[in-house]
């Protein structure tokens, strides 16, 4: 079970596909809209309520905006998830029912514990971001500047402690509504496992988490179909093109943004493919294209780099493709995920939302393709990341806590 954008759900498909595979019966419950993202994988599909992209594009949505701080947009996050939360509960439960296992997409953690504990049924956390407190960093989506050792374990505690009380209303009504008691952490129980998609190769595990926080990583989403025949005949017309796309962020003046990629890429000499995403970019030229959907798996090795919103499915795709990036962080952790791919080298910097102008886009453009440092890096750790098998580990927990 997972909430979310199209980042929270796309990686659990490649998962649930290779559970599949090893003779586990699985089904995702996820926001309706995301139903197409399992043909083809033997995954079956269970639909939530709540269109997440039609959240983001309301009056409540947009003001995410205007919140200058991780911590300003972490609280209009939280009234918006809310009302989410308690609309979604009676299909969670009634999809949860028929489950021996509960695997609990970090976005729904509270939620989903406590449903395992009213029903009596083993449940693991599968999350996409480090959300437990470290020393090492603070909470991805508050921000990257070190608080020390003390603030950035207290940040983490402080994430946590929003995301219970943002579900502690659809806790409460399950014992009135649905009959479930849920009996909370009990002293000497065994703490519950979660294992996070992606990889100490770009994450370190930190060294101060407990031992059932295990990094398994990344679970590569499963994708079908092939690239248009417009998209193809574009890709042969020249050299590979940089896309651009924001993925499910939304952004207050798409025509303005929109403006700026086309100058940057046209004052960096590339070609370009932008992608509308749920931000509805716009942009035509002899030598840039929009798109809409497309496989990342087959699309971005073929490009000379990827200007991206540094979500953390995106982030995975990008560093699959072994190709150099450009992150625009929009919010939440995007601006965690832009620094590592800056501090592996894989990235020139990060052009933030805020700050992103044809100027800084178009230099951010030059160091990404006229560097081949950043490709060199780019591609060795996509060789390395090839080599890992983020299912294993899954299988392995799953066999410690259902034998």
């Amino acid at each position: 079970m997972t909430a979310g954008s199209r980042g929270d759900v796309a990686p659990y498909t490649g998962l649930g596909a290779g559970l599949v595979r090893a003779g586990h019966e699985v089904t995702l419950a996820a926001h309706g809209v995301f139903e197409p993202l399992v043909a083809g994988s033997g995954v079956r599909f269970r639909a939530l309520p709540v269109d997440p992209r039609a959240e983001l594009h309301s009056p409540r949505g947009r003001r995410l905006h205007d919140a200058r701080t991780g911590a300003g947009k972490l609280v209009r996050l939280a009234s918006m998830a809310r009302s989410a939360a308690d609309e979604m509960t009676a299909a969670l439960v009634e999809v949860a029912r028929e489950g021996d296992v509960l695997l609990v997409g970090g976005a729904l953690g509270p939620l989903g514990y406590a449903i395992a504990d009213g029903l009596s049924v083993p449940a693991m956390g599968l999350h996409l971001q480090p959300l437990h407190p470290t020393g090492e960093f603070p909470a991805p989506v508050l921000g990257t500047r070190s608080l020390g050792a003390v603030g950035n374990r207290l940040s983490g505690r402080a994430v946590m402690t929003t995301v219970e009380l943002l579900f502690a209303d659809a806790v409460r009504s399950l014992r009135r509504r649905y009959g479930l008691v849920s009996t909370g952490p009990r002293r000497g129980r065994r703490a519950r496992p979660v294992l996070h998609g992606y990889s100490r190769l770009v994450v370190p595990r930190p060294r101060d988490w407990s031992p059932e926080l295990e990094v398994a990583g990344y679970w590569w989403p499963h994708e079908t179909g092939r690239l248009s025949q417009e998209l193809e005949d574009f890709l042969a017309a020249g050299p590979p093109p940089v896309f651009v796309g924001l993925g499910s962020a939304t952004v207050p003046d798409p025509e303005r943004v929109s403006r700026e990629i086309v100058t940057a890429l046209r004052t960096a000499n590339v070609r370009g493919i932008v992608q509308r995403g749920w931000a509805g970019l716009d942009a035509r030229s002899d030598d840039i294209l929009t798109v809409d959907e497309v496989p990342h798996s087959l699309l971005f090795p073929r490009t000379a780099a990827v200007v991206h919103h540094a979500g953390a499915g995106t982030t995975g795709a990008v560093l699959r493709a072994g190709v150099p990036s450009v992150p625009v962080p929009v919010q939440f952790d995007a601006a965690f995920w832009a620094s590592r791919l800056t501090a592996l080298g894989t990235a020139p910097g990060a052009v933030p939302l805020r700050r992103l102008t044809s100027g800084a886009l178009s230099e951010a453009l030059v160091g990404a393709t006229a560097d081949g440092r950043h490709r060199a890096r780019a591609r060795a750790l996509a060789d390395r990341l090839a080599a890992e098998d983020g299912v294993a580990p899954v299988l392995a927990a799953l066999a410690r806590l259902a034998p």
